[in-house]
Parts: C-alpha cells; structure tokens; sequence
C-alpha cells in the first residue's frame, strides 16, 4: 500500500490554478495516495486540494496596489502559515504569486519544511536583489522559461526550467476553421480577438482603449468581426458594462469563455501582455501586445525595470517579433493604427510564424512531469537539478 504524503501548494490566479492542477495530477503519478491543501481555484478544487482561501483574494498587481489589501493578506498568510507548521506537509510549493508565496516560504523554510516555488518572479529584470531573499527562502526553483535559470545558478539556488505547460496542451497544428465552425463564423472574415487582461484591474485600464480602436476599425472596415475572452462571471459583467458604458454597441463584441478558442478563431490579436501572448505565439496568431499599470506602479516601475522587451514572444526571441506598447501608449489611436496595418495586409506573416512554431517546439517539455520528476529528486535527495 502506498504511503499517505501531503503537500502544501498555494496558486493565486487563474494561470496559476491550471499549473497547480497539471503538477497535482503528474505528482500524484509518483505519489498516489499524495494529499493537497492550501489555496486553489476550481481546477485544484476539482483534483481534491483542499482550498484554506478563496484563491481570487490573492490576486492582486502592481506595486501599490496590494497596499490597500495587505491586512487580508497578511491574515491569509498567518493562517496559512500555522496550518502548515501544524500538519508539516513533505514541501510546500508556491505558484506563482510570488510577493506572497516567497514570504509564506520563508516563514516556512525557517521552521524545517521544504520549498519549492513553480514560476520564476522576473528576477532578472528588476528588483533583482530579491534573489538573496529567494535564496534563502526556497530549495527548488521551477521556472517556464530559459532564460529564466542563469540567475539562480549564479547565486547557488537549485533551479530547472520545465518548459511550460501550455506549449505541451496546444498542438502544432492551426486549429482556425474548427474554431470558426464552433463559433459558425464566416470562415473568410477578418476577425480580431481582443484580450484586455484577466484581472479586473487591467480591464478597467485596456478595454476602454481596446474596444474604442474596435469601434472605430468596424465603422471603417464593415466586415470586421471582434472576439472577447473573459474568464468568469465577474469579468463578463464587468466587460458587458464597459461595452454598455462607452457606446460601444455599433461593433460586435461577441464575448466567450475559452482564450484558446477566440484566438483560435482569430487572424489578429490585441492583448495584455502575459500568458496570453504565449498562448497567441503557440497558437500561431500575429498580435499586438499591451501593459499598463496604475499610473504610481508605472511610475516606479519605470525607474527600476530593465528589459528591452516585455511581451513573451519578444523575450524568448531576443528581438522585436511582436509590436509592444507600454502605458499611455495603450491608447486608441495605436490600437486602431495595428489593425488597421492587419487590414490592410491579410496575408500570413510566414516568417513571424515559423519563428513562433521553432519556440513552440523549444518549449515542449512535458513541463508538468518534470516539475514533479525535480521535486521528487529533491524529497529523496537525487542530483542537483539544472
């Protein structure tokens, strides 16, 4: 009979619900009988973890804005923090979140308790002299991407990159026309799928401008067709009263509930710059991409990022694939000058895509087994990982 083993895991957001799901599933292959709590959202509910928090009070972004919240984290913290000091899980592992999770894994590391954390914070970006934090704090770091591990191996942190998950779920084929059959879309039309974000405060500050440069493209292109993603019921209301709000009812916003879909569907992408522009880069879709902060964190930030690109395709590429607009360059005038540029041109961008499938393939590296496979090499002592 299988021994019992408990983890702690604790996911903030929704991407983070998804790989806290993948990872639940491929440890339990190692570890039938393993047990789950902390915090998750449905997809880690579903696999049995055992949720202390509604994951949605985690999500939180910018530098200022978790201010306003920090009381009811840091009680979520404390709760947390006793908990697992109580039951002693065999490790705990943080997903993403990391102005939360690395500090509950630094209490934790302290009293004896094995950490793990599964998505790189972009330490070498800014603010990189967290790394000594992180390096105190952790005993594995997992990270999605690359270029992502040369700063842990400098500062003696076990770290390994495991590729990410959504490179090994989305094929390599163009999934376009099924898509559109779904949808009963025409399959000759021009149709743009428009990404505001999936946290409310990002689509208070990019669908506005989003669906404006929409509005104004369909009175000058008739034909044009808008797909709007957006994840639960909250964002759903929250973006049919900012369609209501601006008078934006002379376009056809037609809101669905799968990203993966609407891209899918669509020749041309407007997004917030994050996930959803790796998951337009493996689904193989020209895009714009888009990152706007409140405008004290954008003021920060500024002073203190140092990176050339922002979007992933950029990053991973090392030069300029997509075009990038950060801030008050989010604005409708820009966003209607690309769509208009895709109108204009609707023919496949070949070079751009095949640069789009060769970082697909460099990606796909079962990542979820080899999250587990590091850290049941951790538990029982194997090889340092690389």
């Amino acid at each position: 009979m299988t021994a019992p083993i408990h983890f702690g895991i604790v996911a903030g957001e929704k991407s983070g619900d998804i790989l806290g799901a993948g990872l639940m599933r491929a440890l339990r292959d190692l570890y039938p009988a393993a047990h789950f709590s902390g915090v998750g959202g449905p997809e880690m509910e579903r696999l049995g973890c055992d949720s202390l928090a509604p994951m949605e009070r985690l999500s939180v972004m910018g530098l200022v804005e978790p201010l306003g919240r920090l009381p009811e984290l840091l009680r979520i913290k404390r709760r947390l923090e006793r908990f697992f000091l109580k039951t002693r899980p065999a490790a705990f592992i943080g997903i993403d979140s990391p102005d939360f999770n690395l500090r509950l894994s630094g209490s934790l590391h302290k009293r004896g308790i094995r950490t793990i954390h599964y998505v790189s914070p972009s330490v070498w970006a800014w603010r990189k002299g967290r790394i000594h934090g992180i390096a105190r704090s952790i005993d594995l770091m997992l990270t999605l991407f690359p270029f992502e591990t040369d700063i842990y191996r400098e500062h003696g942190v076990r770290v390994q990159c495991v590729g990410h998950p959504l490179a090994d779920e989305i094929g390599l084929e163009d999934g376009g026309e099924q898509a559109r059959r779904e949808l009963s879309l025409d399959p000759t039309a021009p149709v743009i799928a428009l990404m505001p974000g999936s946290r409310k405060s990002e689509i208070r500050r990019m669908a506005p401008e989003f669906l404006a440069a929409a509005s104004a493209a369909q009175d000058k292109f008739p034909d044009l067709r808008f797909l709007v993603p957006c994840s639960g019921a909250e964002n759903r209301r929250l973006l049919e009263e900012i369609i209501a709000q601006g008078g934006f009812a002379g376009a056809e916003f037609r809101l669905l509930d799968s990203s993966h879909q609407a891209i899918a569907a669509a020749d041309f992408v407007i997004l917030a710059s994050g996930t959803a522009s790796l998951e337009a880069m493996l689904l193989r879709r020209p895009m714009a991409a888009c990152y706007k902060l409140a405008p004290l964190s954008y003021a920060l930030a500024s002073r203190i990022v140092k990176v050339d690109h922002m979007a992933i395709p950029n990053l991973l590429a090392g030069e300029r694939l997509v075009p990038e607009y950060v801030q008050n360059d989010v604005n409708r005038e820009n966003l209607l000058r690309e769509i208009e540029r895709f109108m204009e041109n609707r023919a496949p961008r070949e070079e751009l895509l095949k640069k789009f499938e060769q970082q697909h393939l460099f990606l796909r590296r079962n990542a979820s087994a080899q999250a587990a496979n590091a850290i049941h090499d951790m538990l029982t002592g194997h090889a340092h990982a690389s």
